[in-house]
């Protein structure tokens, strides 16, 4: 199927693809993720999004929080070990406009989990950069564990959004100013992180040492960055990778990328890098083919 239409709707931010022939046509971003759609409904989100784009027409393939109970449809997940053809073959038609591609979960005495989207990327990633485990970096990142094809485990660590809640909504960040980019202040942190098992006993003195004059208050963001990377990697690789040395695959933009990758280097891991924009459509298209057989 190489004419479609795909639609990323994540928690804040929504972007759909038009293509036809396999060219993209257009792309049209919006912030009305399903947490902000001010009062309106899904399905008017989507006619707004998607006015004079064949969608009577072509397959409309739809993933992330859009399938949560929240979005437009309470889409089941697929409990884990799953295989990554299961994907494409369990979509949720919804109100005949498109097809919502389910998310994976995990549900152990140990390990209760879920994600919406990831999945997506993921089926694209195994296409393109093919690996027994691979790192989704973003507000919750992923760890996950594939062999042969499925999808075993994963793992959830919320570093970014524990760093925006530290920086934003507690004394660690009460009264800062504008914070710059400070590469050194994100290499301490990162080192302090790996090394230190004890994380709960060093956050507050992200906010002593600047308030002692021993660390530039511009810096605080870096350095809790540094702190809260490293330690999510150096802990993923005792726990998760388990010693492990074979590639990763790393799955990010271009800005989270570069500071998995010194943690990774730190910590003795090596990893692939896959932009995870490109693994998405790669996905998404995959997805779309199968809707034509």
């Amino acid at each position: 199927m190489n004419s479609y239409i795909a639609i990323d709707w994540g928690s804040t931010n929504l972007r759909a693809w038009y293509y036809r022939e396999g060219i993209c046509q257009q792309e049209r971003r919006s912030e009305s993720g399903i947490t902000r759609l001010n009062g309106r409904t899904p399905a008017a989100v989507f006619t707004a999004l998607t006015e004079g784009w064949p969608v009577s027409e072509l397959p409309v393939v739809m993933a992330g929080m859009v399938g949560s109970n929240a979005g437009w449809l309470n889409v089941p997940y697929l409990p884990c070990p799953v295989s990554l053809s299961d994907i494409a073959s369990n979509l949720t038609r919804v109100e005949n406009r498109g097809w919502i591609v389910p998310g994976l979960s995990m549900s152990h005495d140990d390990n209760f989990n879920v994600m919406r989207g990831e999945e997506t990327q993921l089926l694209g990633a195994a296409q393109l950069s093919p690996a027994a485990c691979y790192v989704m970096p973003g507000t919750h990142c992923k760890w996950v564990r594939e062999d042969q094809q499925k999808i075993v485990g994963f793992r959830t660590v919320m570093t970014g959004e524990l760093h925006h809640l530290l920086l934003n909504h507690s004394l660690i960040g009460a009264g800062l100013p504008q914070q710059l980019a400070d590469a050194d202040a994100f290499r301490q942190g990162l080192e302090t992180g790996a090394n230190d098992r004890s994380i709960l006993s060093r956050l507050f003195e992200v906010r002593a040492a600047h308030v002692l004059g021993a660390r530039p208050r511009e810096s605080v963001s870096d350095f809790l960055s540094g702190l809260l990377i490293g330690h999510e990697v150096a802990l993923m690789a005792e726990t998760f990778i388990r010693g492990e040395r074979a590639p990763l695959t790393l799955i990010a933009g271009s800005s989270l990328a570069d500071r998995y990758q010194q943690a990774m280097t730190f910590s003795g891991l090596s990893a692939q890098l896959l932009d995870g924009d490109y693994a998405f459509q790669h996905g998404i298209r995959s997805i779309a083919n199968e809707l034509d057989h």
